[in-house]
């Protein structure tokens, strides 16, 4: 059985203060999990501001290097130094979606040439029709159309079609994987079912597998397959999503689940929809 991706007993430590008082913090301590590549899922990494989740996040889409450990995407190390070619080939299989739609794209550029240079670089569409055909086919997979899109701005957009937008933007290269950090927390309440109904569906559709990194357990129930509790850069808890969740045995998780989730959490769906 082939993995789409391997984390190995990966930690990260940064440097901080001055020369006289520098010390070393472990933001990511021996983490370690897999993603089989003919089970696509929704795998959430769960965990507060500090936890290590966003630093694990970078890691796994390359802008950061692990100071030990080894990562492997379909047995492919991306530990080590990666020409230019090799970054794109990366990239083809590993798209992100980051937190804020509205810092996704420049208010200057319009919304559709984003879409138009990711199909260029990612499917080698050079001609204008080409790109425009890819983009309203991942455009189409988030509820949306070329028509809807062109020619605007991001000023022009609510930010949940922004976030979709990010989402067929990711879809473009036709990934295996996509590392989706926070991608909720900044949508207004009423859109946060539609988003997270839409990786539900992205998962069963395409067999994409999701990296869904959270704070917000209700999402996580609702839309995670497995999952991993992180305090302190370590996994406290990990396991099927609704059976972790349903009885947590460390206790920040209990604390965690009791502070979010409503006594029966199979009414996370309630807390999403606000």
């Amino acid at each position: 059985m082939s993995a789409v991706l391997e984390i190995d007993d990966v930690s990260k430590r940064f440097r901080s203060g001055g020369l006289l008082s520098a010390r070393t913090v472990e933001a990511v301590k021996n983490v370690s999990f897999t993603l089989e590549a003919d089970r696509p899922e929704v795998f959430a990494i769960v965990g507060q501001s500090g936890s290590g989740k966003s630093t694990l996040a970078n890691m796994i889409l390359g802008s950061e290097m692990p100071s030990a450990g080894r990562i492997r995407v379909h047995g492919e190390d991306i530990t080590d130094a990666r020409s230019a070619r090799q970054r794109i080939d990366f990239m083809r299989r590993v798209q992100p979606i980051f937190q804020n739609p509205f810092e996704a794209f420049n208010p200057l550029t319009r919304i559709d040439s984003y879409l138009f240079s990711t199909a260029r670089r990612f499917r080698d569409a050079t001609g204008a029709k080409a790109q425009e055909a890819l983009a309203d086919e991942a455009l189409q997979l988030v509820g949306l159309t070329i028509e809807e899109v062109r020619g605007r701005y991001s000023h022009e957009l609510s930010g949940g079609q922004l976030q979709r937008i990010a989402v067929a933007r990711a879809l473009i290269p036709q990934p295996d994987l996509i590392v989706a950090d926070e991608p909720v927390s900044m949508v207004d309440a009423s859109l946060r079912m539609s988003i997270v109904n839409l990786f539900k569906d992205l998962r069963d559709r395409l067999g994409v597998t999701i990296v869904y990194i959270t704070h917000d357990l209700a999402t996580a129930y609702y839309i995670a397959d497995r999952l991993i509790i992180m305090k302190s850069g370590e996994i406290v808890e990990q396991g099927p999503a609704k059976a972790v969740l349903d009885d947590p045995q460390h206790p920040y998780s209990r604390a965690l689940r009791d502070a979010i989730l409503p006594p029966d959490p199979r009414r996370a769906h309630e807390i999403i929809a606000g």
